[in-house]
């Protein structure tokens, strides 16, 4: 059915303007029939975050912005869906065009501006599927006008704690102006506190819930030392590498549509993107897990995400080119590896290449 979905809809789609394509996208999805996705092999299951994920492939934040389809996405494979970003009020992001295809490069650029429909929606959304199961994460940001954005965070932790398995603070889009200084030392030990100090005064009535911190392919080395320090000191559980990149790689072929200001994501973001999580895994030094997402279009190109050190991947540019059917495909590769090489689950090569990874000249941008 997926198959057969792809080769009917991606010819439509990408005919379409990539933000039009998209709101249709969603609609479909609102329709898709009710059903359970096929059961996952065992030994794709990953515990991760206090949490048990039945495959370690999501959806991560971006696509579903304001919390429209995450039973449909559920249903089609994923393992786990990443919502947002959402921001405590309404926002309808940046002018116009702000979604752009590099066809020969599959890639994309996107300057879209935390646009959704506001917290107060969103939470109406998840708590109405609440019942249903499944890993639903919420992707926090800040309003571009807010007078204290770190707030803007606690109001959010607070807010959806009873409805979100996990939360990602996130800190490194480039497309609302000042929000990556929040990923600098001082700021982000305060933005940290206040975070995991808003999800213990909510533990008590909403559980537990993981908290993870979401950085910026395009951070110095130097800054992800100190990056790290501050969450490993802070206790969050986990980290997401990477985000998109203001980097525009001389390989780009798609010249002009490069120039567009935003955060460049898709195949071209994939080797730098897998070396930051090598880099943030030597220096985690297994404190926590890491989630892996930038350039995942294929079976292999996952599997050396998970040896660079990522527990769990995330994709979405990778479905504009490849479709749904990307998701199972992947699925039967990393099974198929697991059994070739007689592991019993992915854990067993996590890390395994980190080491060699950063030991390598740094990719060319």
């Amino acid at each position: 059915m997926i198959r057969a979905f792809d080769a009917l809809s991606l010819p439509v789609l990408r005919w379409l303007d990539p933000e039009d394509a998209h709101r249709l996208a969603i609609q479909g999805l609102r329709f898709l029939p009710p059903g359970k996705p096929h059961a996952d092999d065992p030994k794709l299951a990953v515990r991760a975050f206090g949490l048990n994920f039945p495959n370690p492939i999501g959806m991560a934040a971006g696509f579903d912005k304001s919390a429209e389809v995450p039973d449909a996405l559920l249903r089609l494979g994923f393992g786990f869906v990443e919502i947002g970003s959402v921001t405590p009020k309404p926002q309808s992001g940046n002018p116009r065009p702000r979604l752009f295809r590099l066809e020969r490069d599959e890639a994309v650029i996107n300057r879209m501006g935390f646009n959704n429909d506001g917290a107060e929606t969103a939470l109406r959304r998840l708590a109405a599927r609440a019942q249903h199961g499944g890993i639903v994460g919420v992707n926090v940001g800040a309003n571009k006008d807010s007078p204290d954005r770190v707030n803007d965070y606690v109001k959010l932790i607070e807010t959806f704690a009873p409805v979100a398995s996990y939360f990602t603070v996130n800190v490194s889009s480039p497309n609302t102006p000042g929000l990556r200084n929040l990923q600098e030392g001082a700021l982000l030990d305060d933005l940290l506190a206040r975070v995991i100090d808003a999800r213990q005064r909510v533990r008590e009535s909403a559980g537990d819930t993981p908290v993870l911190l979401k950085i910026a392919p395009d951070l110095s080395l130097a800054q992800l030392d100190e990056v790290v320090q501050v969450a490993r000191s802070r206790r969050v559980d986990g980290m997401i590498v990477s985000n998109t990149t203001t980097a525009r790689p001389s390989t780009l072929r798609e010249e002009m549509r490069a120039k567009e200001q935003g955060g460049l994501s898709g195949r071209p973001l994939f080797r730098l993107s897998t070396r930051m999580v090598a880099e943030t895994y030597v220096r985690v030094e297994g404190a926590f897990p890491l989630i892996g997402v930038g350039g995942v279009d294929s079976g292999g190109a996952a599997l050396t995400k998970i040896r660079a050190g990522a527990s769990l991947i995330q994709l979405y540019s990778s479905l504009v080119y490849k479709g749904l059917g990307i998701v199972d495909e992947i699925k039967r590769d990393l099974a198929s590896t697991l059994l070739r090489t007689g592991r019993d689950s992915l854990s067993e090569i996590v890390g395994s290449d980190a080491a060699t990874l950063t030991a390598e000249d740094w990719p060319g941008m």
